[in-house]
């Protein structure tokens, strides 16, 4: 039987029935992906590892029930997976953003001349033929997240049903298929994500900044910025790039565009014509107004965005630029200044980025476990003069030289744990000799207990250092899978050994 022209589904109103499609992974987006197809009865296959948990197991039945091939086993993953009789071969291969392209399996569907997609290019593709709502498209090595949020606040500010999709939890299918249609969608797209996409074109795009991170996934670093830079192609209104990262500029210069497009710039200085940027305290539009070439629009001030991440002190420089990028990306679409403000005022920043979890004797405990990343943990530490550093666990392949190099002269001590601390601590060696750093080791990965007792040993060692105006950061500077469940469970772990803590000197 051969196979299937995909030009034609370009809608969810296409002949979808009858598609032959292997659906690798069943996470979130996998199981999303094939539940899709289904509804549109393509015939899906799905392949998995396995990981022996309940929600798996309950996925996979629900997909049996529905009518799909289900194989979780390490057997379906390390070759090809041969289709049923019944299906014959395979037109599609939808793969989940975790799946590496040189894996067995999808090295294998490019040898057959298969068509691999991701499942934001599902997406796209299942939208409605006509209204269907714009997508404002995000990626960049940090601050993705804070972004897509600050994103979603200021549009739902300005009256409009919008809803912030990807790896802040709602998958991009759900969104484009909800019952009662959004009238705009904020897109966080990883690099892995954006590395099996087509034919996505949104109404504005923005790649907030690029610094080395899942070089592991990728291969080299050339590779993984070609693939952050694939947001850009095919963008109607306006590509947004970061003016303090020139690799951004070049970019949106080397995309092939909408014609009409425009390239927006974000800065933490003064905006020059078609940027915003800063003003003294003054988040300035000189892109999206007529009299841009004289004037500039407000869109808010830093005092609009002081309480976001908790806090009475200003804003950190990340959080600004994050707004900034915001803000040109919501003005493509036309929302008015003055929503764009109210929506600075409303947000606040999600847990574990920059969040404060305690005050006591003059020293602030802040809960960075966000920062799974060099240049993720560059942000805060530069947001802070004085600072007894935690930090390590996996690397992913990125060099932690710069970044130490960077913050030496911030730092008053410095605590390590996960697997990876020991490249941490040859850098401090040679970059920060003077420092003490205290390692406090590794637990086995997801036991609590042990984990619990890791680091209210880090905690100890943090509050021996710190001393009247420091700061103790936990922004690891890598992944936190060598040992915990999650980033987040990273960070409740510290903030409940910090608790522990002050608690046992008496202190709240």
């Amino acid at each position: 039987m051969s196979r299937r022209d995909l030009d034609d589904l370009t809608h969810r109103d296409a002949d979808w029935a009858g598609l032959r499609v292997l659906v690798t992974g069943l996470g979130v987006s996998g199981f999303a992906a094939a539940d899709a197809l289904i509804q549109h009865d393509a015939l899906v296959t799905v392949v998995d590892r396995g990981n022996d948990s309940e929600k798996q197991a309950t996925q996979a039945g629900i997909l049996g029930i529905l009518g799909a091939d289900v194989r979780l086993g390490a057997e379906h993953v390390e070759a090809w997976p041969e289709a049923s009789a019944a299906v014959g071969d395979y037109d599609l291969v939808v793969t989940s953003p975790g799946w590496r392209p040189d894996s067995p399996v999808l090295r294998a569907a490019q040898e057959r001349g298969i068509p691999v997609w991701s499942e934001v290019e599902l997406a796209w593709r299942l939208r409605p033929n006509i209204g269907a709502a714009p997508w404002l498209a995000v990626t960049g090595t940090n601050g993705k997240t804070t972004t897509v949020q600050l994103v979603e606040t200021i549009l739902r500010t300005a009256g409009l049903r919008a809803v912030a999709v990807g790896n802040v939890g709602t998958p991009i299918l759900d969104a484009v298929q909800h019952p009662e249609p959004y009238d705009v969608i904020a897109v966080e797209l990883s690099s892995f994500q954006l590395h099996h996409t087509h034919t996505m074109a949104p109404l504005a795009s923005v790649v907030l900044n690029l610094a080395p991170d899942h070089l592991d996934w990728h291969g080299s670093m050339e590779a993984y910025a070609a693939d952050k830079a694939r947001i850009y192609e095919r963008t109607q209104v306006a590509c947004v790039y970061n003016v303090q990262d020139p690799a951004t500029e070049r970019m949106v210069e080397e995309a092939d565009v909408e014609e009409g497009c425009r390239a927006v710039g974000f800065t933490l200085g003064t905006p020059g014509l078609s940027m915003v940027g800063l003003v003294e305290d003054v988040l300035a539009d000189r892109a999206f107004i007529e009299q841009r070439r004289t004037s500039a629009a407000e869109l808010g001030t830093l005092d609009d965005l002081r309480r976001a991440s908790g806090g009475d002190a200003s804003p950190p420089p990340h959080l600004v630029a994050n707004a900034l990028a915001a803000a040109a990306l919501v003005r493509a679409l036309g929302v008015p200044a003055t929503a764009v403000r109210d929506g600075l005022r409303a947000f606040r920043t999600d847990a574990h980025r920059t969040a404060i979890v305690a005050e006591a004797d003059g020293v602030t405990w802040v809960d960075d476990s966000k920062a799974t990343n060099p240049h993720a943990a560059q942000a805060a530490l530069l947001a802070y003069p004085d600072i007894v550093w935690i930090a390590g666990g996996q690397l992913k392949g990125a060099d932690i030289d710069e970044l130490v190099a960077s913050v030496a002269g911030r730092l008053r001590g410095v605590v390590l744990l996960g697997a990876d601390r020991a490249q941490i601590a040859e850098s401090l060696s040679r970059h920060a000799p003077d420092v003490p750093v205290h390692d406090v080791g590794v637990a086995d990965h997801g036991d609590m207990d042990a984990l619990g007792r890791l680091m209210d040993a880090v905690v100890a060692r943090a509050a021996e250092l710190a001393e009247p105006g420091h700061v103790v950061l936990l922004s690891p500077a890598a992944a936190s899978l060598d040992m915990f469940p999650s980033y987040g469970s990273r960070g409740d772990v510290f903030a409940d050994a910090v608790r522990r803590h002050l608690g046992s000197e008496g202190q709240r």
